[in-house]
């Protein structure tokens, strides 16, 4: 078994404390009404509507202003402390189909009250963060003695104020970054806004741009995170070889590297297009135009990014092996 990275510190207490928490969970309850709706009604109901459907219940998704981030509480024998990794991108690339193969490890600490994003730190770009706002990021990180535990928020590698935070809060930290062919990842995050009904003019647009400027994201991180902790991940080579990989990410995390997860997960399939379609020639040109510089960088910063793997990239310096 690989040496397990150093640095965690844990709280522990024998019982949980009274809940701070427990005046909302009603409102949990009853929003969990509205999530589960059929699929057909989210999609007719647009989704600023159904936000404030929920808002009104008191449900707020973790990455929405509103959200109570008081830590949850301890169980009996955990403890808590700062992430023992941290996955920080990017959106609509697999990242949380390879999180739910990480959590499925038995070194892994996962409870189902929690969310696997936990968000806590897109919001602090213009609020104070201090020890205090330190302290409760550990408090979402329970586990018990001997275990692992993290987050993966995709967004993280959008925003450029996470790095320097995580720097702060959890300096020993492993670092998680999921990149994909940055064309068809834009289709698809294009492809899941209009589903969701979200207008894709002006901001959102860029928005979803920007998630695949990979050389850009991960110049950012590593002014704060020393290489050794980051691992650069393939969408492409995950599916191509899953095991391998799988293997590759247990032993960056300090575990056993020869389990493999018993429940079958399989991978996302995705389309293309901001409405299922293939893009069109000139637009597909235009959007390997505008991140051939994103891609460059990227390769030279992970040289084992595979380009040969990208066909929109393929032709590139250091594309096809």
């Amino acid at each position: 078994m690989a040496e397990r990275p150093p640095g965690r510190r844990l709280t522990v207490v024998p019982e949980p404390p009274t809940s701070p928490t427990a005046g909302r969970r009603w409102a949990q309850v009853a929003g969990e009404g509205l999530h589960r709706l059929p699929v057909s009604l989210h999609r007719w109901l647009p989704l600023e509507q159904r936000a404030d459907l929920r808002h009104l219940l008191g449900r707020y998704h973790p990455g929405e202003d509103g959200f109570d981030l008081t830590p949850p509480d301890l169980r009996p024998g955990e403890g808590t402390g700062p992430p023992d990794y941290v996955g920080v991108g990017a959106t609509a690339s697999g990242s949380e189909w390879w999180h739910r193969l990480l959590l499925d490890h038995p070194e892994v600490a996962s409870r189902p009250d929690l969310p696997p994003a936990r968000h806590f730190l897109s919001r602090f770009a213009t609020e104070p963060f201090g020890p205090e706002q330190v302290a409760d990021y550990h408090g979402w990180f329970p586990r018990r003695d001997g275990a692992v535990a993290g987050e993966w928020t995709p967004t993280y590698a959008s925003f450029p104020w996470v790095a320097p935070l995580l720097h702060e809060a959890a300096p020993e930290a492993r670092v998680l970054f999921m990149v994909r062919d940055p064309v068809e990842r834009l289709a698809v995050a294009l492809t899941h806004g209009a589903e969701r009904r979200v207008a894709q003019a002006g901001t959102a647009t860029a928005d979803a741009v920007d998630g695949g400027c990979y050389g850009t994201q991960l110049r950012r991180l590593l002014d704060f995170v020393p290489a050794r902790q980051v691992l650069v991940l393939q969408y492409e080579r995950c599916l191509e070889d899953r095991d391998g990989q799988l293997a590759a990410t247990y032993r960056f995390l300090g575990l056993d590297d020869s389990y493999r997860p018993h429940r079958s997960t399989r991978p996302p399939v995705p389309r293309s297009g901001p409405t299922g379609g293939p893009l069109d020639p000139d637009t597909r040109d235009r959007l390997v135009a505008l991140y051939a510089e994103e891609v460059a960088a990227l390769h030279a910063l992970a040289p084992a990014v595979d380009l040969g793997l990208w066909p929109n990239f393929a032709d590139r310096d250091g594309g096809a092996k």
